[in-house]
């Protein structure tokens, strides 16, 4: 999609809320932010946790000890992965229906948004646009270990999954929201971008986060998307703002002056048409808001 779609300075959500009533707070949203809602994750359920709620489907994927792990050293994880990409290639050849893929939100995953598709098709509405999200690829691939408690960032095999995995979630968001008759915005959350550079992520290189970045923000594209990336803190935004991202989402609140130190970066961003989405609330202490 080209950057055509002008914002008008209009409200959204990050997408995460507190709430327990599903239909609640998606009541609450329409109202406040009927221009650009979003459909909320509510991490009071498990299943719809910011890296839990994208996981059906990866190869290998184990729960063991309480924790959530690829284990890539079972004997059947050569299988499973060679299943997973022969899907991909029939999603990507229209050959399988990705609404029916592995790429799919499942029920416990995706009753939240399900909920959100269903009262909006009920609620005929004149707004801008409507927004998903998903785990950022870098996120996922840092938080998610294998059976050693290694990041799958350090498995070339991972960092070429995961992207793939990602992509088509977001594709199978796209798939529902365009039926509601507005520009679909998804975002890529990236919490973890905030810990680059350190050494903790000593491995993780600039041309690997393009590559992957890349990867899953083509496929949002080649749905019909424009495609945002969020990062909650600061991080190297010339990463971020060199990217294929149509809108780059940024805390205004708390790191406006470190964000303007990428002043070039930031004027070739817009200068391509790329939009900056300013963070202004600050959600970590409720005095802060007033």
């Amino acid at each position: 999609m080209t950057r055509s779609w002008l914002p008008g300075a209009l409200g959204t959500l990050i997408g995460s809320m507190p709430h327990c009533d599903p239909q609640r707070v998606i009541d609450l949203i329409v109202q406040a932010m009927g221009d650009i809602p979003v459909w909320p994750q509510l991490p009071a359920y498990e299943g719809e946790r910011m890296m839990v709620q994208y996981l059906e489907g990866l190869p290998g994927l184990r729960a063991h000890g309480g924790h959530i792990l690829v284990d890539t050293e079972q004997a059947q994880f050569d299988s499973e992965l060679v299943a997973f990409y022969q899907d991909f290639m029939d999603v990507e050849a229209g050959l399988l229906d990705i609404r029916e893929s592995r790429f799919q939100m499942g029920k416990r995953t995706g009753g939240t948004f399900r909920k959100f598709v269903q009262r909006l098709e009920q609620t005929p509405r004149a707004g801008r646009a409507v927004k998903g999200q998903i785990v950022g690829p870098f996120t996922l691939l840092t938080g998610l270990t294998d059976a050693q408690r290694k990041p799958l960032l350090y498995d070339d095999r991972l960092c070429d999954v995961v992207p793939k995995h990602l992509g088509l979630k977001a594709r199978w968001q796209i798939e529902h929201l365009r039926s509601l008759g507005q520009p679909v915005i998804v975002f890529l959350d990236e919490p973890s971008m905030a810990g680059y550079g350190s050494s903790a992520y000593i491995g993780a290189s600039a041309e690997l986060i393009s590559t992957i970045l890349g990867e899953v923000i083509r496929s949002i594209h080649q749905a019909g998307a424009l495609a945002g990336i969020h990062v909650c803190a600061n991080t190297e935004w010339s990463l971020v703002l060199s990217s294929s991202a149509d809108v780059v989402n940024f805390d205004a609140y708390g790191y406006l002056d470190r964000f303007l130190l990428y002043h070039e970066d930031i004027a070739a961003f817009l200068r391509t048409g790329g939009i900056i989405a300013w963070g202004l609330v600050p959600t970590s202490d409720p005095e802060a808001i007033m």
